[in-house]
């Protein structure tokens, strides 16, 4: 899918591990598939696929499919949303036919792909939802989890046990890492102990530091805006620091979710579109650099009204303007939030 995979990859790989499985997790998450220790006896690998890496491997036959969510993204390589869409479907074309497919149901390119897939006489589709019951699949409603796979809804977990999965979107990674589970580990409850107990990701809304009462988020895996708004919805108190090189629609699709935002801070070559999309909507300064950003961001929240004020790193760009990749530049916005904790430390 487009957001959401790592997380739930990873997350897949903590389930089945707990769960006495002996889970190799890889492909555009850590390891090179090639890197994976060779298959034991309760050996399962747990692969993130992104477009690219579908487009180089029609060999590959997964017995269990998952897809997330589609949303604009590497449009400019694939030319259209479509092409896009297609390229995430053939994985699914290429599981066992004796397998199962999970799909995220809740946006129209991945709805038709599900409904194509449940009448195709093909591996068995398991539809999930997130803010919708459904008659049979996997669905969270108001911070809980049901399944109704084959049978009558039954609430199975509250999200409010999984401290590091917060939000709507996790919610879904949750629900998509559930539902894909079912067939391999019988007891639900030791799923969900699972979950409960997943340590979370780093770069993805990873708390990395509170100073005095501001909290530091690193959510720099939120390369584009749909991934942004994830985080954006989280919080009601942002110092937001967002840019980068900029993707097809900017922020535009950000403006419901200005409201949070007190004040955000504009770095690399996204920050002029930026702050048009911002101008008269939401507070701004042009800060140019990461470390430029965090400063004003940690000084105008300690200065701020609000009792749990939040600096976001959620750039809704690539990072390949100024960093290496997004973890590089979620490392470098950890390292200068820890050297201001430690000079305040110092000076006290």
């Amino acid at each position: 899918g487009t957001n959401g995979k790592s997380t739930t990859t990873a997350l897949i790989g903590h389930i089945l591990n707990a769960c006495g499985f002996q889970a190799q997790v890889g492909g555009n998450i850590g390891k090179s598939v090639l890197e994976l220790a060779p298959p034991e006896a309760r050996s399962v690998y747990v692969l993130e696929m992104s477009s690219f890496q579908i487009d180089l491997t029609p060999g590959l036959t997964p017995d269990i499919a998952v897809l997330s969510n589609l949303t604009p993204d590497h449009i400019d390589r694939h030319g259209t949303m479509e092409n896009y869409a297609a390229i995430k479907a053939r994985l699914l074309g290429q599981t066992a036919k004796d397998g199962q497919v999970v799909i995220g149901v809740d946006d129209d390119y991945s709805a038709a792909i599900f409904t194509r897939f449940a009448s195709n006489g093909g591996p068995s589709a398991l539809p999930v939802s997130v803010g919708k019951i459904l008659g049979r699949g996997v669905f969270a409603v108001d911070g809980a989890l049901y399944d109704a796979a084959g049978q009558r809804a039954a609430k199975v977990m509250e999200f409010a046990a999984a401290p590091r999965l917060p939000g709507v979107h996790n919610w879904q990674n949750a629900a998509l890492a559930y539902a894909a589970t079912k067939s391999l580990v019988k007891d639900s409850r030791a799923i969900v102990s699972a979950i409960a107990s997943f340590p979370g990701l780093a770069h993805r809304m990873e708390e990395v530091g509170r100073i005095g009462k501001t909290r530091f988020v690193n959510d720099s895996k939120a390369t584009n805006a749909d991934a942004a708004g994830r985080a954006l919805g989280c919080y009601p108190d942002i110092f937001w620091i967002a840019g980068g090189k900029q993707k097809e629609g900017g922020i535009k699709s950000l403006k419901p979710l200005f409201g949070h935002v007190r004040k955000a801070y504009l770095i690399g070559e996204a920050a002029p579109a930026f702050a048009a999309t911002l101008d008269g909507l939401a507070p701004y300064e042009m800060s140019g650099t990461l470390e430029r950003a965090v400063e004003s961001a940690m000084n105008d929240a300690a200065a701020a009204t609000a009792s749990a004020p939040v600096v976001l790193l959620s750039p809704a760009c690539a990072s390949y303007d100024q960093f290496r990749d997004f973890e590089q530049r979620g490392d470098a916005f950890r390292a200068l939030v820890a050297k201001r904790a430690d000079a305040m430390r110092a000076a006290s």
